[in-house]
């Protein structure tokens, strides 16, 4: 709308307020509100985008076309932004349950009642948190809410501990930083190439694939992760059905001309799964979509990152 106001922007969102990630973790650790990291979608309706808050159920390529509800939305050009959705069934033990496990790698309602469960643990108790095979939504996360767990435990509850179950051979990202970070919380115990084998709710374990059984009192378990359920459908998702291979001038998907992909969903990019990836690249396939809808070649244009990660209340570290 800004670079051609003559095209037509529809915007099917389900939800009625925006949570943002980046922040969240500080919520658990009382340093930020949820209030402060919740929008409206009133300055998009400013610029003249048509905000629909419903659920596209189904999208069909070769028709052009969006299904909502009993109906359908025709388009031109179609950006799906599918997020992530969770692999439960990696998981052995949660089967039917999987509502009540907190991840809150989805930021709202679950990251409040985390930050509940975390100022409810006993002061000598044990919070236990999992870290999944990468690739998954923003890389530095875990870590950086392992950081805001640990000062939390700290200053809050002495006597209580932080364990991390991380899939990884090591921290995968800002490995050095965090590590440094790491030291100034004696209750944090790291756990690197701990990929949990199974869960068992009744008894509250955990059981790693290697070392003993781990006893908890709060469970984050934040599970493996791949596009969005409507990314599948749509025949985006690659062969193994995970992400979504884009054009990386476009953001076009390889599979499905027309379509286009952004955010944590996308693959065969050279970048992170953050969120300051995520906002370079759309402003980047909207130009595209503008080019292409005017007959013109689009420009290449290459997404820059900046990341920080909150490693106490008061200090941050960065990547640029």
């Amino acid at each position: 709308r800004l670079q051609d106001p003559s095209i037509e922007v529809i915007l099917l969102e389900p939800s009625r307020t925006f949570v943002s990630c980046p922040f969240s973790n500080l919520v658990l650790s009382g340093v930020e509100s949820i209030d402060a990291l919740t929008l409206g979608y009133d300055r998009l309706r400013a610029h003249g985008v048509k905000v629909r808050h419903e659920a596209a159920t189904a999208v069909e390529p070769d028709t052009r076309r969006v299904r909502i509800g009993e109906g359908y939305l025709e388009y031109d050009r179609l950006v799906v932004a599918p997020g992530v959705d969770f692999m439960w069934d990696q998981v052995e033990g949660v089967a039917g349950q999987e509502s009540t496990i907190l991840h809150a790698w989805k930021a709202g309602p679950q990251t409040v009642e985390l930050a509940r469960r975390l100022q409810a643990v006993p002061d000598n108790g044990v919070v236990l948190m999992t870290v999944p095979p990468a690739p998954f939504r923003c890389p530095p996360g875990p870590y950086e809410r392992a950081c805001q767990i640990a000062w939390y435990l700290k200053t809050k509850k002495p006597g209580a501990k932080l364990i991390v179950l991380d899939a990884n051979n090591d921290i995968v990202s800002k490995t050095a930083l965090f590590k440094a970070a790491f030291q100034s919380y004696p209750n944090l115990d790291f756990r690197p190439t701990s990929k949990i084998e199974r869960v068992d709710l009744t008894t509250r374990e955990v059981v790693p694939a290697i070392g003993d059984r781990v006893k908890y009192d709060v469970l984050n378990l934040i599970p493996p992760q791949r596009a969005g359920a409507i990314a599948v459908q749509a025949g985006l998702a690659d062969p193994n059905n995970r992400w979504c291979e884009v054009n990386h001038v476009t953001f076009e998907s390889v599979k499905r001309p027309g379509v286009h992909v952004i955010g944590d969903a996308t693959s065969g990019l050279p970048v992170p799964k953050s969120g300051n990836i995520a906002n370079a690249t759309g402003k980047i396939c909207a130009t595209a979509i503008v080019h292409l809808l005017n007959g013109k070649e689009p420009p290449v244009l290459a997404p820059g990152n900046t990341c920080y990660s909150w490693v106490n209340d008061r200090e941050a570290i960065a990547v640029v």
